[in-house]
């Protein structure tokens, strides 16, 4: 990738300064991640930059058109619809497996697309733990668009808390504190001041939603940053929800629900560009490709990847009782990029996080996350028992 700041990375590294990075994470919110976190940052040379850049850009066009609305309509039913959505969606992220291209260049492959938000918070607090433990060069950033992390915390209060009392923005989640991610919940709290609730703690008076504080007092929530994933909520038949996603409520969503919907598995089909692997809904294909082993076949909506047969058999196509709810996609190959200091090799998918604010002509590229892992897939599943795996970040120069 920058072979020098890898060499110099990987020289340097001990298992000592590693652990000692971990528990100064641990110490800022008094918690350890759900998930593991790598050895090492990702360095991310200019010339695959401009390559994922111009990726997001084409994608982004897509997302730009007129008729995105009415053409990504029917990813809405009645039991998902939120009223008063807004014109575009605030968060956009786009998921990048890193692959051989032409002539042996890494190029990226559009894995997902996402109207929704992510590791916003935590992807900084972590960049920002890299660079205090390791020795990360001056030239390559985290963040992008000239924001400094001053700057892109004022973008994100800016976006999630407007105007507000903090103590009037809720974050919700289905518990919040069972989740893997919820160190980004508390990395969001820390930064912002914002309550953190289970969408159960709401409740509603008339068109208005409120929750109750430590002490006893009743708060009316005026913004609700949303991070609660569609299909998990619909699976809970067990939650006590006192109102309902689809209630026309006296509040701004922060992250609009139907975004989660348009910008996601469903989009995919529109997208034309060489970095987009070949991806049809399943009840347009009019016969099943022979190389079928070389696709993927998802659910268009699914739960931490609940639902994925990644070797498909035409009995798997067959068994399928909503075909419009499916997509086929060609697989994308990862190649090793990573080079750890005992020499194994390590597979990459980057995530590119964008914000688009009210007023902005289109979104903005600000953050990234990446995923590393030394299996057939990235996942945790692919990745036990292994080192130098699991969640990092990008720094790009």
């Amino acid at each position: 990738m920058i072979p020098e700041i890898r060499q110099r990375y990987n020289a340097q590294f001990t298992e000592e300064r590693y652990q000692v990075f971990l528990k100064d994470l641990h110490d800022q919110f008094d918690h350890t991640p759900g998930f593991r976190i790598a050895e090492t940052p990702v360095f991310i040379p200019a010339a695959l930059k401009d390559k994922i850049f111009e990726a997001c850009h084409q994608i982004a066009e897509v997302i730009l058109r007129p008729d995105f609305k009415s053409m990504t309509e029917p990813s809405l039913a009645d039991y998902n619809r939120v009223p008063n959505e807004d014109a575009h969606t605030t968060f956009l992220q786009m998921d990048f497996g890193l692959c051989e291209g032409a002539n042996g260049e890494i190029t990226p492959k559009l894995i997902e697309v996402q109207g929704f938000p992510s590791l916003y918070f935590y992807q900084h607090f972590v960049a920002g733990l890299y660079r205090k433990h390791f020795d990360i060069p001056s030239n390559v950033n985290h963040l992008f668009n000239g924001y400094t992390p001053e700057t892109y915390v004022q973008l994100l209060k800016d976006i999630i808390v407007g105007d507000e009392d903090p103590a009037e923005v809720v974050l919700i989640d289905i518990e919040p504190w069972k989740q893997n991610t919820q160190i980004d919940f508390h990395a969001t709290r820390k930064v912002l001041g914002i309550k953190v609730a289970c969408a159960t703690d709401l409740y509603k008076r008339g068109n208005k939603l409120f929750y109750k504080a430590d002490d006893g007092k009743e708060i009316q929530v005026k913004r609700i940053y949303n991070r609660v994933i569609f299909d998990e909520l619909l699976g809970r038949k067990d939650l006590d929800l006192k109102f309902a996603f689809t209630d026309d409520l006296d509040l701004k969503w922060v992250g609009h629900p139907n975004w989660f919907f348009r910008i996601s598995k469903y989009t995919m089909p529109y997208i034309r560009t060489e970095y987009m692997p070949q991806t049809l809904f399943l009840d347009q294909v009019t016969h099943i490709p022979e190389d079928l082993e070389n696709y993927v076949l998802k659910p268009l909506y699914s739960f931490s990847g609940s639902g994925v047969v990644f070797h498909v058999k035409p009995e798997d196509i067959a068994a399928v009782k909503d075909p419009s709810q499916y997509i086929l996609q060609e697989k994308v190959k990862y190649v090793p990029v990573i080079k750890t200091y005992d020499n194994d090799a390590v597979k990459v998918e980057v995530r590119i996080m964008l914000i688009w604010p009210d007023g902005a002509p289109k979104p903005i590229i600000v953050n990234n996350l990446a995923r590393l892992s030394k299996g057939e897939m990235i996942g945790v599943k692919f990745n036990k028992d292994k080192t130098w795996v699991g969640g990092s970040v990008g720094f790009y120069e």
